[in-house]
């Protein structure tokens, strides 16, 4: 999962009228899915949550973020604090020396969390490449099909996951996403999104967490779903989302 979430930005220079680029139908659902889930909310905010055993927070300043996890584990306090440039962590707040490849790993587990929290916030990050698949009936609502792929050039580790989020025409909100990675032998996932909840601007969502067999073309689990067909491994509930000053 990537962790460098600096957004480019581009600068046109044009003499006359020139016409503007077209957008995408793929941008523009993206676009008002941000929108409707925060906008500019998150570009200047700072929150906590709980996940499970950790404690976690998001700042976001001009361009600038700063990702923190924290826990006790075997009685030791450990506190990662992850930037654009830099990962360090400290047990009972003294520094630990770290490798390259932990830096890396450590830091993409606090990056993953707070990045599926964000949603869809980052779908916007210049290695993200947005396909519309076309349009889907799902419980009687329609939604455009939208998938994300990454680019190797600052996709991360895992750039060659494939996602897909389906997002309500009417509402601009995600509220199925899935997807296919790779590590740990890869696998399958389908996510129904809940209990949504406003905090700061921001629009938080807890996901029922679906299985489905690795071979699964992601855009047949909107169905399998409906059909009762996918396994539930789990809950992804956020707990204690508090602003912070």
């Amino acid at each position: 999962m990537k962790y460098i979430a600096t957004l480019l930005t581009f600068c046109f220079f044009a003499c006359g009228s020139a016409p503007k680029p077209v957008q995408s139908k793929a941008q523009s659902v993206i676009d008002a899915a941000i929108k409707k889930h925060g906008g500019a909310k998150y570009e200047n905010t700072k929150i906590g949550f709980d996940f499970r055993t950790r404690s976690f927070t998001f700042a976001h300043e001009g361009g600038r973020f700063t990702y923190t996890s924290e826990q006790v584990k075997d009685g030791q306090n450990i506190r990662s604090v992850l930037t654009n440039d830099s990962f360090e962590r400290t047990v009972d707040g003294s520094a630990v020396e770290l490798s390259e490849k932990e830096k890396t790993s450590f830091g993409n587990s606090v990056n993953s969390v707070i990045y599926f929290a964000l949603l869809p916030y980052r779908l916007n990050d210049p290695a993200a490449h947005k396909t519309h698949k076309g349009s889907v009936k799902i419980k009687d609502d329609l939604y455009d099909a939208i998938e994300v792929r990454f680019s190797e050039e600052g996709g991360g580790t895992d750039h060659d996951d494939v996602f897909m989020y389906w997002v309500n025409t009417k509402t601009q909100t995600v509220d199925y996403l899935a997807y296919l990675f790779h590590v740990n032998k890869g696998g399958v996932r389908f996510r129904s999104a809940y209990n949504p909840r406003v905090i700061d601007g921001i629009r938080f969502q807890d996901y029922e967490n679906y299985k489905a067999p690795i071979d699964t073309d992601l855009s047949a689990l909107p169905a399998m779903y409906e059909a009762e067909k996918l396994t539930l491994l789990s809950k992804i509930e956020l707990e204690n989302i508090t602003k912070l000053n």
